[in-house]
């Protein structure tokens, strides 16, 4: 288990409405893993279907956050069980996800959809075009 307090603060001053078990697509965490490498870190990403929600990837953790409520905190993925990713990096990867918004619910599924299509976009923005 991580430690809440090498996390950030958000996660340790405040208190979970709901926690569950959750796992993320191999695809998903994968793509996550590499804009972690080439784009740096943290690295923060817009849903541009989910007006004002962004997410916040961290290696230990990723953040949901309402940028248009000061970053309040809508839910967090985190404790990801990676101890057989690396033998297997097609197999879904478990984590604990916290809700911390009384509508995150509603959203956690297709936010992860939402990362995955504007982390491709950054990905391919990130590389360089070369004119022959």
């Amino acid at each position: 288990m991580v430690m809440v307090k090498l996390m950030d603060p958000r996660i340790a001053r405040m208190r979970p409405l709901r926690i569950m078990p959750k796992t993320i697509e191999a695809a998903c965490y994968n793509q996550v893993r590499l804009a972690l490498r080439r784009l740096g870190r943290p690295l923060r990403i817009p849903l541009p279907e989910h007006r004002g929600l962004e997410i916040i990837l961290e290696n230990s953790h990723w953040l949901c956050v309402d940028s248009a409520f000061d970053d309040q905190l809508i839910m967090a993925w985190l404790d990801f069980d990676t101890r057989r990713h690396n033998d297997a990096l097609h197999e879904p990867v478990p984590c604990e996800l916290r809700l911390y918004h009384m509508h995150a619910g509603l959203v956690m599924g297709s936010a992860l959809d939402a990362l995955q299509r504007s982390l491709m976009e950054e990905l391919a923005a990130s590389v360089p075009r070369h004119k022959y």
